[in-house]
């Protein structure tokens, strides 16, 4: 078996870490004897994505996100768009998250159209929110805990097209309002989470290679790994957040 990876966006998106997830990504698939081809395409890069079983787009600054616009209105967002559609398994984060909605509305007032390929849209606001964060996913999103960091000025509300990607414990989530952390919609998965995500939380990444693998080949059991220094790291960061 294979999977074949596609990192959008490695020059322009990748704040506090989050290309650890495409590490730990490669890491886990190698680990069971599945190929992992990553390939990252940069901002104006011609690339099929049709290709591609899994993406994962991290996260970035505001100014940032706007250098990407050109490239999202040349054809990108469209092949992003059907990708979902197609039930591509997508993980994105922060900035890469607020892209995969509608639009996003600065504090300034200035309105940028996204990929539109989640139901959702963000505001932006002059106070951010800032610390580590601890949310439980649905029972549908594998049911367990996250533990995370994540810092945004943007409030990200959720249209009836897409669903939590789970409930806030610890920390502001969305939006700090409705107790709402990340969404989903199909395969693509979207949190604040950085930290990154997926090293730190081995059960959640088990569940997204799960669900990318599964799309492409069927039922699958992932045969266990010895997760002793990720699950450390993880109820390192459950005894800050209990302090």
């Amino acid at each position: 078996m294979e999977l074949k990876i596609c990192h959008l966006y490695p020059d322009a998106l990748n704040l506090y870490g989050d290309q650890g997830n495409i590490i730990c990504i490669r890491r886990r698939l190698t680990a069971r004897g599945i190929e992992a081809a990553v390939t990252g395409v940069r901002v104006g890069e011609k690339c099929d994505l049709t290709q591609f079983d899994m993406f994962f787009i991290g996260g970035g600054q505001d100014f940032e996100q706007e250098v990407l616009l050109s490239d999202l209105a040349a054809g990108r967002a469209a092949d992003i768009r059907a990708a979902v559609e197609d039930g591509k398994t997508f993980l994105t984060i922060c900035g890469g998250y607020q892209m995969m909605g509608s639009h996003y509305l600065t504090h300034d007032g200035v309105r940028c159209d996204f990929i539109g390929a989640m139901d959702l849209y963000t505001e932006g606001r002059s106070e951010r929110m800032i610390g580590n964060m601890l949310f439980r996913c649905t029972g549908e999103n594998s049911g367990s805990l996250v533990v995370g960091f994540e810092n945004h000025s943007g409030r990200t509300y959720l249209g009836p097209g897409c669903t939590p990607l789970g409930t806030v414990i610890c920390g502001r989530g969305n939006n700090g309002e409705d107790g709402t952390e990340g969404a989903r919609y199909k395969n693509a998965f979207g949190s604040y989470s950085h930290g990154p995500i997926l090293p730190k939380n081995p059960a959640f990444a088990d569940f997204l290679l799960k669900t990318a693998l599964e799309r492409r080949y069927g039922s699958v059991s992932l045969e266990p790994l010895d997760d002793k220094y990720e699950l450390a790291a993880h109820e390192y960061m459950l005894g800050r957040l209990a302090q």
